[in-house]
């Protein structure tokens, strides 16, 4: 009797040790990822002119994964742009993200080639790009419609750039 207390108490103690050392890191992956913003702006070539944004790149896969998700302080003139190592057809989701947003998808030369309006906060759906895409920008939801962003328009920041150039050498 005396051994299953004991055994009982152990497995007890392990456990809120455990629990208690996953909690922390649990609560760290719900922090907001705050990249730095860009000393370069992107600028979207649209009909009615060229529309600056304050801009943080995410490059990496973990950056990637993480984007916007528990973000409640985008502004209007803020977005962030999603680079990937190769055109593909990119999908994304809204898991994690508080905030709707408008999904502007690029071909590898920096042309606006599908956009996706008001993405539903903390939805699982896929939101695809349609067809190749090597960016994505991803700005507050109703951005793209009264900046008048259409398929077509050309943007620029020095990470498309120096995809471009690649291209070009191709």
């Amino acid at each position: 009797m005396t051994r299953s207390i004991r055994l009982c108490r152990s497995l007890l103690i392990g456990f809120f040790v455990l629990a208690f050392a996953v909690l922390p890191v649990r609560a760290a992956d719900q922090q907001p990822m705050h990249l730095a913003i860009d000393a370069a702006p992107l600028v979207i070539n649209t009909a009615k002119g060229d529309v600056p944004f304050r801009v943080e790149v995410a490059d990496t896969d973990e950056e990637r994964e993480r984007g916007l998700m528990f973000r409640t302080d985008l502004k209007d003139n803020s977005a962030m742009l999603f680079v990937f190592e190769e055109s593909r057809l990119v999908t994304m989701w809204m898991e994690n993200t508080p905030s709707a947003l408008d999904m502007i998808f690029l071909d590898e030369n920096g042309r606006v080639s599908a956009i996706r309006e008001n993405a539903v906060p903390f939805s699982r759906a896929t939101i695809s790009s349609g067809g190749a895409a090597r960016f994505v920008i991803e700005v507050k939801a109703g951005t793209a419609r009264r900046l008048g962003v259409a398929v077509g328009d050309k943007v620029h920041h020095p990470a498309i750039a120096a995809v471009c150039g690649k291209c070009a050498r191709k």
